[in-house]
């Protein structure tokens, strides 16, 4: 045993001793505290992109509609809606008792009823091109002829007129891009905003000390209710910034952060989660595992778009090659030691389990090396010979992923060289179609399959939308098309199911896992859901406090 583990296996006893007797949070008062490794950016729901920045945004702000633990669409601030029968217009009926933050940016200090106008000028900040949202595609089907975008009838009725239908887009609206912000907070803090939020959420900003720690106190002037009691339940909110993984989950250990999420980084993996996925037993005592499916696939995608000259010279603009390659990978094996079981092998296409489209009867690619090596064969490299070695970029956060994939590769013939970059270079070659190989995640921006299957929409060619495999198939976007349309969700998901199909068969992608959702939470907190969508709720959360 190294020193690491015998540092961890110490701190591991002191937090099973710690644990035996439940700790006051501060003096009577419940405080939620989470490590956030990523650190937050802003607090300005304009620029709500990255995990951390929504969880914290979520506290702070409200939407017209919000989702609920099953992705269910809720009322929050419009307290009901319609949407009319051709699908363009959408009518939102707002709560009278929702109030914004108390601050000094309102003449007498107290927060002021929200109205329909508050919507109005939240949304057109978000289109607003000096704002900057990296949220202003939401509305790319907004209809702002005659200024009928956004408007509101009176103080408490909210319009959108849309160009054409799009059943997901109420989903689309529980989006933290989507809350509602006061004018006078953004004219009076300028740019600052992102750091002086006023928002109408369950809790308020109390300080902020960059990179070291975030505070939030209750909003006692919150509107919502559970069964009758006020939300929310916590006294406060503490996020601290440690970007270390071994850091955070030794600080968990120790008690001093009531939940750890995912497993990122793995590290700490084999310290808290069996080979088959399970809390280990010494934690069983006081921690719960909190899991279930997450709208995430890992995948590998290829540029496979012929028109560019770099796809005409290499081997992967053939499809049997791209197809050899995914029935070159045991996704189960992967799964069980790279992941731990955390996940599903990725064998039933792109869209991800969690969506009600998800099928297991789509098929898509087992674990087959004999038919490997028959498509190598098909595409002229018998048992790989003559096929040049094939580039993959990664970040290293995925190098160990990566290199179990180059090791199986190898074992059918196909050579495969490593280019490790970071993120953000990374980020950049796979949007500018700079690399041909890549392995790549996403996260459902919102709960309908249409956001997986527009990656390989034609029209949404990079750099303006997130066809990073530059993929064009006339039948897949007439079924596209076809899909955006129909109001019905039976036919809708077959349209989807069908899209998924011509994807597998023509590989431009190797899809590899289904994540999952993944928290370690204290035994002092209850209350704490889940969603497929990985968003952090903190208004019902309550924690037992020491007698």
């Amino acid at each position: 045993m190294n020193f690491k583990n015998i540092i961890l296996c110490f701190l591991i006893s002191v937090f099973l001793f710690s644990c035996s007797g439940k700790k006051n949070s501060h003096a009577g008062k419940t405080v939620f505290r989470y490590n956030e490794p990523k650190g937050i950016t802003s607090l300005d729901p304009a620029f709500s992109r990255t995990m951390a920045n929504i969880w914290a945004v979520n506290q702070l702000f409200n939407g017209l509609v919000q989702m609920n633990d099953e992705t269910l669409i809720q009322p929050c601030i419009a307290k009901a809606w319609d949407i009319s029968d051709d699908g363009l217009t959408y009518t939102f009926h707002l709560r009278s008792d929702v109030y914004f933050h108390d601050s000094k940016v309102f003449p007498t200090g107290k927060g002021r009823e929200i109205s329909a106008q508050d919507f109005v000028y939240s949304f057109n900040r978000i289109v607003d091109e000096k704002v900057l949202s990296p949220g202003r595609w939401i509305f790319n089907n907004v209809d702002f002829k005659e200024g009928k975008g956004f408007y509101a009838s009176d103080d408490s009725t909210f319009v959108i007129r849309l160009k054409t239908p799009f059943p997901p887009f109420i989903g689309m609206l529980t989006m933290q891009y989507c809350s509602v912000v006061p004018k006078e907070a953004v004219d009076f803090y300028g740019k600052d905003f992102g750091r002086n939020p006023v928002g109408t959420g369950p809790f308020k900003i109390k300080w902020w000390y960059e990179g070291v720690k975030l505070v939030l106190h209750k909003n006692e002037n919150y509107f919502e209710t559970d069964n009758g009691n006020k939300l929310p339940y916590l006294d406060a909110v503490s996020i601290t910034f440690i970007n270390d993984p071994q850091s955070s989950f030794l600080e968990f250990v120790k008690g001093n952060t009531d939940m750890l999420s995912g497993l990122d980084d793995g590290s700490y993996k084999d310290a808290i989660i069996t080979p088959s996925g399970e809390l280990k037993a010494e934690f069983k005592d006081n921690v719960n595992l909190i899991s279930q499916p997450f709208l995430n696939t890992e995948y590998l995608g290829f540029v496979v778009n012929d028109s560019l000259e770099i796809v005409r010279n290499s081997p992967l603009r053939k499809k049997e090659i791209r197809q050899a390659i995914n029935y070159g990978i045991d996704r189960v094996k992967m799964m069980r030691y790279i992941r731990n079981n955390i996940g599903a092998p990725a064998e039933n296409g792109f869209v991800p389990e969690g969506l009600p489209s998800f099928s297991k009867d789509l098929k898509g690619y087992d674990y087959n090396p004999a038919k490997a090596r028959d498509l190598l064969a098909q595409a002229g490299y018998p048992n790989g010979k003559g096929l040049p070695e094939i580039t993959l970029h990664t970040t290293s956060q995925y190098l160990d992923l990566c290199e179990y994939i180059q090791h199986q590769l190898s074992e059918i013939g196909i050579k495969i060289k490593m280019e490790v970059n970071p993120p953000g270079t990374h980020g950049e070659m796979v949007a500018n179609a700079q690399s041909l190989f890549w392995r790549k995640s996403w996260i459902a921006d919102y709960a309908d399959a249409e956001n997986y299957l527009a990656l390989f929409y034609s029209k949404n060619f990079t750099p303006k939308g997130p066809n990073y495999t530059l993929f064009k198939n006339d039948k897949y976007d007439q079924l596209y098309d076809a899909a955006l349309k129909e109001v019905n969700d039976t036919v809708r998901y077959e349209l989807y199911r069908e899209m998924d199909k011509i994807i597998i068969d023509s590989a431009p992608i190797v899809p590899l896992y289904y994540d999952r959702v993944l928290r370690f939470v204290s035994k002092d907190v209850e209350g704490l859901g889940s969603n497929s969508m990985n968003l952090l709720t903190l208004k019902r959360v309550k924690k037992l406090i020491a007698k």
